[in-house]
């Protein structure tokens, strides 16, 4: 059986890693987090918005017509924290809310043009950050990080992520 061998340090074995490598792998998924929401952060702060909004205009996009409750689900956030966020994109004309046709207790949500504008600012950012970094490391590397990242998922976050990757 051979040996699969990490870089820099990181395992001699993907098979046993110890303390201090597990600790290596924490503090580069810090790092890189900061440098992978740096480009969005500096296209928030100027529309002084966060990261929630952020990620709601992300997932709304994946998802045009989702519920605020299925949107609650993905970010698990409060229903008070992600109304703060919807209300003002909603009143900066960014999301629109429409009433369920079936259920009108519903409100389905989707992004406006200028929603959508945004959307793609901070998702052209990030996918150009990942596209030099996935380029640099190569597809073994990729693939394995996809993997890991999976692994690391809460079983409801991997089938929520499932079914996310599966329909867009």
């Amino acid at each position: 059986m051979s040996e699969t061998r990490a870089p820099q340090g990181f395992g001699e074995s993907l098979l046993y890693l110890t303390d201090e490598q597990l600790r290596q792998g924490i503090e580069a998924m810090f790092f890189a987090y900061r440098g992978f929401t740096a480009d969005p952060d500096r296209i928030l702060d100027d529309l002084a918005y966060g990261r929630a909004h952020h990620r709601a205009v992300h997932f709304i996009n994946r998802a045009p017509g989702t519920t605020v409750n299925n949107l609650l689900a993905i970010l698990g956030v409060t229903k008070q924290s992600l109304n703060r966020v919807l209300r003002s994109l909603i009143e900066d004309g960014l999301v629109e809310s429409r009433v369920g046709t079936a259920d009108k207790r519903e409100r389905h949500l989707y992004l406006t043009e200028r929603g959508k504008a945004l959307e793609t600012r901070l998702s052209d950012a990030q996918r150009a950050r990942m596209r030099a970094a996935f380029r640099e490391a190569g597809p073994e590397a990729v693939s394995g990080f996809r993997q890991v990242l999976e692994a690391m998922m809460d079983p409801d976050m991997r089938r929520a992520y499932t079914r996310l990757r599966d329909n867009g």
